[in-house]
């Protein structure tokens, strides 16, 4: 019998495991035959996030030169060969600044998996399912039935990787009460999904419309309801409303978008990171007794590798707002223990000017405290705030904003290390990192000019109103401001657990015996992603990659030159594989 992998998601996380497999058939499994089923009802490279029909609206929130599928130099420890290959921006002939489109995207992530099947021995055969998989049976010690939506018989594996990517959730207890409400009193509410695949149509013109979410999910219902429907943006930077617009009141618990990309491209000597988060520190973290708090144990050293990359890069490239040299200072910040009395003495003798000093604490609310007089005092105010962030963002006197961006891609790479850390960490990377163009906040700018879009501040709060029949929201900004709407949407992903997934395959899984954290992610061997069953270890066929499990880390694609995690582990998993394939061949013959 020919031996088999089914691998469960062709998106991009799947199609790099593909990458790497055949990167590495060569050496671990020579010219011996090997069947490939790829089982997935989204086209494959792209998959559903991804995928190319979509609206042309939406754009990827990272620049076209900043993407690639591919490992290089800086990709360690890498067992597997290094092969180079094309960024977005080389593979489509774009301007490396520019922000591309989704689809651009998709066409980009179906170019590498053509590829990647092309790299592959000719003794390789890839078969594509266009369907949903709903379950794998099979013992530890045996071969693996999957079995597939709309097909009577399973498909035989002798290995099975699971890279199925965001997930769609049921209802958390809010969320169904919201729902219920809403269906009782005939009003419309959205839960949280991607907004892509959200039916629009529900939120009718000129009506205002309760949004709780200030994140890229935000952006992209922003689009769809204002240019998405017959609205334009003027040269003159003004919007031009076609009348078929709702009015979006948005708010979310810091009462701001997220911070826009960094408009200007890195000149002179990179912070060398990772410095105060690496190898060293998480090798520590681990050997302890308890197992590691995140406020506790691991956000002060986040803390001071990011204030590490700040003040490298103010030192070294704005000396001149520093009142001693780099050496002396660096020295002394390596010696003082994170978030200490020393620690913030030394910042205040060091660098004069306190909008030049790094407090994180203040960064992750900044609406903290601050109140306005009036509803529409408040929407002067944020309009403020986003000009002065698109400012500084793309001013190069401010790079050091571009250092702790580095700094906190790098310990994202390192975080994954320490399995489930909770959500905290990811919500404030995002913020930091991972926000919308520039573009994209100017066309926020003028919405808000035009009344389309309403600001509702920090600590939104959404009540039901059972006796009047609507939804109410408040925020801490102006005290005292109510606004009815008939109308919520929630704009976030959905964040599933493994006992709220609406994947079928997740759940029999869980109820197989696959281990899951307290956050609901599922439990994978760090090592080489392999399934971790209760009692049992590492399933021997079953394996997992991808923002479901303990090892997620970014996304599936990554900027060159950053030492990826996924395609580290992309490789290992990969190297597995068709260690255990090759060692079965040997085994049938």
């Amino acid at each position: 019998m020919k031996p088999s992998i089914v691998v469960i998601g062709a998106g991009p996380r799947g199609t790099g495991f593909l990458e790497r497999l055949a990167a590495n058939a060569p050496e671990l499994y020579g010219d011996r035959e090997l069947d490939i089923h790829l089982v997935d009802p989204f086209p494959p490279g792209g998959g559903r996030i991804w995928r190319e029909e979509q609206s042309p609206l939406l754009w990827m929130n990272s620049m076209a030169e900043d993407v690639t599928m591919f490992t290089d130099a800086s990709v360690t420890p890498l067992e597997g060969p290094v092969r180079p290959g094309p960024t977005l921006a080389e593979w489509a002939g774009l301007d490396g600044q520019h922000f591309p489109g989704r689809r651009a995207q998709g066409a980009y992530l179906r170019w590498v998996f053509e590829q990647a099947v092309a790299a592959l021995p000719p003794t390789v055969t890839v078969h594509e399912h266009r369907t949903r998989a709903l379950r794998i049976d099979g013992g530890r010690d045996g071969g693996q039935q999957v079995r597939l939506e709309g097909r009577p018989e399973p498909l035989d594996a002798d290995l099975v990787l699971v890279t199925i990517g965001h997930l769609d959730a049921e209802l958390d207890d809010e969320q169904a009460e919201l729902e219920r409400f809403a269906d009782r009193h005939g009003l419309v509410h959205l839960p949280p999904d991607f907004t892509a695949d959200s039916d629009l149509s529900a939120l009718p013109a000129g009506e205002p419309v309760l949004v709780r979410g200030f994140g890229l999910a935000f952006i992209d219902l922003m689009v769809l309801l204002t240019e998405g429907r017959g609205g334009s943006h003027g040269e003159d930077g003004e919007y031009r409303p076609s009348g078929q617009e709702p009015v979006l009141y948005v708010g979310s618990r810091r009462g701001v978008p997220y911070h826009s990309k960094i408009g200007y491209t890195w000149q002179g000597e990179r912070p060398p990171l990772p410095r105060h988060f690496g190898l060293q520190q998480i090798d520590a973290l681990l050997a302890g007794p308890v197992p590691p708090d995140f406020r506790r144990d691991i956000w002060p050293l986040i803390e001071k590798e990011l204030g590490f990359a700040h003040y490298h890069r103010l030192f070294t490239a704005h000396a001149d707002r520093t009142t001693v040299g780099w050496p002396d200072f660096e020295e002394k910040y390596a010696a003082a223990e994170p978030g200490s009395a020393a620690l913030d003495a030394l910042v205040s003798a060091s660098v004069p000017d306190p909008a030049d000093r790094l407090d994180l604490d203040a960064f992750d609310h900044p609406l903290q405290g601050v109140r306005f007089d009036s509803y529409d005092a408040l929407q002067d105010g944020l309009r403020s705030y986003i000009t002065a962030d698109l400012d500084r963002r793309h001013d190069p006197a401010h790079s050091q904003d571009l250092a702790v961006f580095l700094g906190a891609l790098s310990v994202y790479g390192q975080v994954s290390r320490l399995g489930d850390i909770g959500t905290w960490w990811h919500g404030f990377f995002s913020y930091l990192a991972s926000g919308p163009p520039g573009p994209r906040l100017r066309q926020l700018l003028a919405l808000s000019r035009a009344g389309v879009v309403r600001f509702l501040g920090a600590e939104m709060a959404v009540e039901a109103d059972e006796t009047a029949g609507v939804f109410r929201a408040s925020g801490a900004s102006v005290p005292g401001e109510r606004i009815e709407a008939r109308a919520l949407v929630e704009a976030r992903l959905p964040d599933p657990t493994l006992e709220r997934t609406r994947s079928p395959l997740l759940l029999a899984l869980h109820r197989d015996g696959a281990e899951a954290t307290a956050a609901g992610l599922l439990v994978v061997d760090p090592a080489d992603g392999r399934i971790v069953e209760h009692g049992r270890g590492p399933h021997p066929r079953r394996f997992a990659l991808g923002p479901h499990t303990i090892a997620r880390a970014g996304g599936a694609f990554a900027r060159p030159g950053t030492n990826a995690p996924a395609f580290r582990q992309n490789d290992a998993t990969a190297r597995a594989a068709l260690t255990f394939l090759r060692d079965l061949s040997l085994v049938r013959t």
